[in-house]
């Protein structure tokens, strides 16, 4: 087997959780094979790069090999190679941060995990503040 389908190939490596997923990103132009729109029927071919778009990142892999049956997480690395590129990641969580620091207003308090997260954000990993202490004595 030389080829297989684009929506089957993402679900096998794991890239969506369900088949339904793949071929809805699809449909919805998130999908790209070497910069070419796909449809969920479009086959893929090994050396073919694959760009998803899941907001905010765009992510990018390279097929190493194309299958349609669903393999174990220690096998993906075979089939596939992540190509996605630093700067994406990084966009990724410069997001997460602003996400705690620009909450929108009546969005309700922040979670346990947001709170915490926001704590070690603005006193740093040390928890102390900006790293200078003052004497207030004098």
């Amino acid at each position: 087997m030389n080829d297989a389908r684009i929506d089957k190939w993402m679900w096998a490596v794991r890239i969506f959780k369900t088949r339904t997923i793949a071929a809805e990103a699809c449909k919805k132009g998130r999908i790209s094979i070497n910069g070419a729109l796909a449809k969920a029927s479009r086959t893929v071919k090994p050396g073919d790069v694959i760009e998803v778009r899941k907001p905010p990142v765009t992510y990018s892999f390279k097929v190493l090999q194309p299958i349609e049956k669903r393999v174990g997480a220690k096998l993906v690395p075979e089939m596939m190679e992540n190509v996605t590129a630093p700067e994406q990641y990084e966009l990724l969580e410069l997001t997460r941060i602003n996400g705690f620091i620009n909450r929108a207003k009546g969005t309700g308090r922040p979670t346990k995990k947001e709170r915490r997260d926001l704590d070690e954000f603005s006193q740093g990993e040390d928890g102390g503040g900006c790293g200078f202490e003052f004497d207030f004595e004098e």
